[in-house]
């Protein structure tokens, strides 16, 4: 790979959970090529405590505006204060106009994103995205920070550092957390119900964990805390329901000490991979071959039925069966040996 002059570079984040960690892969590309470089990163103001566990990124910038809101006054705000920051190039990772408009407000000279949306001007370094070269999410990414065209090296894996300080507040706060062998179960996922592993089968599968003596954490978003109620019920006494109570970098330090984590094709399964854990990955109407977890230690699950993948919210002919027929059974088996194994 060809070494850069070293440059101060602004990567624009994405605003969703897993895209946002699989762009550390993209920093360190960066960071390969020159090793000098200064990389920031944009990301939306709740991700803050993850983009802090990034290595490489130099500075986190903050943006206040909820995904799919414009935030055009916020854009120029940030965009303005930018100005003055010496960036010679940034690169957008979303494919939305608005996303383009910061680096544009901030008055950096190159300005790298895919040809979409019609951001002519915007951007001035468009890309076509090629859909069957680039058929991975996190190929896409590190395209965007090499020259137009040029070769892509194999992704690295995204990393998300342990902030030691957090980890013992946090079992000072968890005293359960030193009970037994930790498991992480991750039931939700914001795409929509066509991602989820049928709650039911969680609640069998912690049962079963409960039994063999493993200590289980449930983890998501304050909108899926009912689920980890659900779960909570089949082993009232091994589960602790943390859904809404942890920050991202909270859940980035917990898994960074889990044994294995159980997940949907979520952000939080990527946040997992990049902690550490070994991640037992559910597929349904996605694909593992176009956003796996970037880890070697890895379970995959997808029954690859003729209907899969069909990337909508909800199943569209109404069974779920991509995920309905994968048996807690089948997870089990891959999950118990790794109960008793310090490396999982």
């Amino acid at each position: 790979m060809v070494t850069e002059p070293a440059e101060r570079i602004l990567v624009i984040g994405p605003a969703w959970v897993g895209d946002l960690v699989m762009t550390q892969a993209l920093v360190q590309v960066l960071l390969d090529i020159a090793p000098g470089h200064q990389v920031d990163l944009v990301a939306p103001d709740w991700a803050t405590s993850l983009v802090a566990r990034m290595p490489g990124v130099s500075q986190g910038w903050a943006l206040a505006a909820r995904h799919g809101e414009l935030g055009l006054a916020m854009r120029w705000q940030l965009g303005r204060k930018l100005r003055h920051e010496g960036y010679t190039r940034a690169i957008v990772v979303p494919r939305s106009f608005k996303s383009a408009l910061l680096p544009w407000f901030a008055g950096i000279p190159q300005r790298t994103g895919f040809a979409t949306e019609m951001r002519f001007g915007v951007l001035n370094d468009r890309r076509p995205l090629d859909r069957s070269r680039l058929d991975q999410t996190v190929k896409r990414l590190i395209a965007l920070g090499l020259p137009a065209g040029a070769p892509l090296p194999p992704a690295p894996e995204p990393r998300l550092e342990r902030d030691d300080r957090n980890l013992e507040r946090l079992r000072a706060a968890i005293p359960q957390l030193a009970a037994g062998p930790l498991v992480a179960l991750l039931p939700g996922a914001a795409h929509g119900p066509a991602k989820q592993w049928p709650i039911g089968h969680f609640a069998v599968l912690a049962s079963r964990l409960a039994a063999a003596g493993a200590m289980i954490l449930v983890m998501g978003s304050a909108g899926e805390r009912a689920l980890g109620e659900a779960i909570l019920t089949a082993a009232p006494e091994r589960v602790v329901n943390l859904c809404g109570r942890t920050t991202l970098g909270d859940a980035a330090d917990l898994l960074s000490i889990a044994r294995v984590a159980v997940s949907n094709d979520s952000g939080l399964m990527h946040v997992a991979a990049a902690a550490g854990a070994h991640v037992c990955g559910l597929y349904g109407s996605s694909s593992p071959r176009f956003t796996p977890p970037l880890t070697p230690r890895r379970t995959i699950f997808w029954l690859g039925l003729d209907c899969s993948p069909c990337f909508e919210r909800t199943c569209p002919l109404g069974h779920l069966r991509c995920l309905r027929e994968l048996s807690p059974d089948e997870v089990w088996l891959a999950v118990e040996p790794l109960l008793a194994d310090s490396a999982a």
